[in-house]
């Protein structure tokens, strides 16, 4: 009888056993399977939400099945204590995984509207976007200049709202006294700048902020990804090079910015100013001129004078010889590869040409012939417009 009660015991605890790993099986194929959601949604997540009210507002939009499950699967694989705040794009089919993945992992926000602060070489302008998740592509609601004295209510409306979120975009070229001052009309930044960082330690980048950051913080992150960039490239660099240090490089590198916005063209024009100061000539390169005369400080709206491409300054690359002091912008990766892998070439002078871009020449003949070409194209264009 014993026996009999043993084998019927063991027999129920091995079913339970079996029950018990189908229910498992189950519940992990409804978390990791393709959810419920028909369509894309933004999802949002207020500040002190906890990850039950979450699992429950996620049930009641039916991006899941079960909220007892999603509540398991995340607390499995240790996320229920990371819920970020925000607002987050839950694509359409999203598991239960890959949405506790969304709102937990990374801490910035993937959807709603943006706040984007762009800092160009002569101003900067603000773009405020929102994501349509059914396209998942952003859709521009007003763009306006940074010094405008009248904020549009579409600005103002969205950029109070706590899941809206804040980009800080800079561009290539720019000066880092321009780019302090426009960060001093970015309302949400805090905290004031002691001092203008040097000339061409800040990145080029795209940086996500927070409203309430400091500014000094955030030209400190600039720095240190300049810096970052720097020290990876220079090591690999090409022998030979006419400058010595990292910090010539980014002279040069700057100049070669300021006188080229196409990406392709920036090897070539670096060799033309290392093929020059391998002959001993003068760099003669009118950004710099105007370097001099403006220290970054805005722009100068005109053409340069004779007087001024005469006049001694340490910027003045028609009067010294060499690189000058200090950069003259903020070089983007690009530029500082390019005048460490400048092209191979015999080019000594250019100019611009009808397209954009340049013409390069490798004797003074060719050059003047090029110049005259650009000049007849200035008057003609002068002509049309008047």
């Amino acid at each position: 009888m014993w026996k009999h009660l043993a084998s019927n015991f063991l027999t129920v605890a091995i079913l339970i056993m079996i029950a018990a790993g189908g229910a498992i099986a189950w519940g992990k194929n409804q978390y990791t399977g393709p959810g419920p959601l028909a369509d894309a949604i933004c999802f949002q997540v207020e500040r002190g939400t906890t990850f039950r009210s979450a699992a429950d507002n996620l049930l009641a939009k039916g991006a899941i099945s079960s909220g007892y499950i999603f509540r398991v699967g995340a607390d499995y694989e240790d996320r229920t204590a990371r819920l970020k705040a925000g607002s987050f794009l839950i694509e359409a089919k999203a598991s239960m995984q890959q949405i506790a993945e969304a709102i937990t992992s990374g801490g910035q926000s993937t959807c709603g509207t943006e706040v984007n602060f762009r800092i160009g070489i002569a101003g900067a302008d603000i773009v405020v976007r929102e994501l349509d998740p059914a396209t998942n592509s952003y859709q521009e609601l007003v763009k306006f200049d940074s010094a405008a004295p009248d904020v549009p209510a579409a600005y103002t409306d969205r950029a109070s709202q706590p899941d809206t979120r804040f980009r800080i975009t800079l561009a290539e070229g720019a000066t880092s006294w321009l780019v302090v001052d426009a960060l001093k009309r970015a309302e949400f930044l805090a905290g004031d700048v002691e001092a203008v960082p040097p000339e061409g330690m800040l990145a080029p980048d795209s940086y996500e902020v927070t409203r309430g950051v400091l500014r000094a913080d955030l030209l400190a992150e600039m720095q240190r990804r300049q810096q970052a960039t720097l020290d990876a490239l220079w090591p690999d660099r090409d022998e030979g090079l006419p400058y010595d240090t990292p910090e010539e490089a980014l002279i040069m590198a700057s100049i070669v910015e300021k006188e080229t916005g196409i990406a392709s063209e920036r090897p070539l024009v670096a060799s033309v100013f290392v093929n020059r100061l391998r002959q001993g000539m003068k760099l003669q390169t009118d950004p710099t001129v105007i370097y001099g005369l403006t220290k970054g400080q805005g722009i100068l709206g005109r053409g340069l004078r004779q007087s001024e491409l005469r006049g001694r300054t340490p910027y003045n690359t028609y009067v010294i010889d060499g690189l000058p002091p200090t950069p003259i912008a903020n070089p983007g990766r690009d530029s500082i590869a390019a005048v460490l892998h400048p092209e191979t070439s015999d080019y000594i002078f250019f100019v611009a040409d009808a397209t954009g871009g340049h013409v390069f020449a490798k004797t003074l003949a060719e050059h003047n012939e090029n110049v005259a070409k650009w000049r007849a194209i200035e008057a003609e264009r002068q002509n049309s417009s008047n």
